[in-house]
């Protein structure tokens, strides 16, 4: 499993318009093959960023599928106009034993 996370910096005022955005465009990545979950979280701070989670069952497909498809064209299409800049987006393993 592996973990896609963004931060995805709504502009401001936009965010009850992103959110409704999202729900329409949510079924399209939960179709994509090797996708197993996904998360938003809402900013607590009037002008903070939302925070993506999408776990994959790798990197490939989410990068070398979901990416290329029709569905992450209309994704786009749907979600990237809200963004300023255009997030970046990390991948992260399995979680690691921490000692507490």
């Amino acid at each position: 499993m592996v973990l896609e996370l963004a931060e995805l910096p709504v502009r401001a005022g936009e965010g009850e318009r992103f959110e409704a955005a999202f729900a329409e465009a949510k079924p399209l990545i939960a179709a994509a093959p090797g996708f197993l979950s996904i998360a938003l979280r809402r900013p607590i701070a009037p002008d903070g960023h939302y925070l993506l989670l999408v776990e994959w069952d790798s990197v490939a497909h989410h990068r070398d599928g979901f990416r290329q498809s029709p569905d992450y064209a209309r994704w786009s299409a749907l979600l990237h106009g809200f963004y300023d800049p255009m997030p970046v987006i990390g991948y992260f393993a399995e979680d690691i034993a921490c000692s507490t």
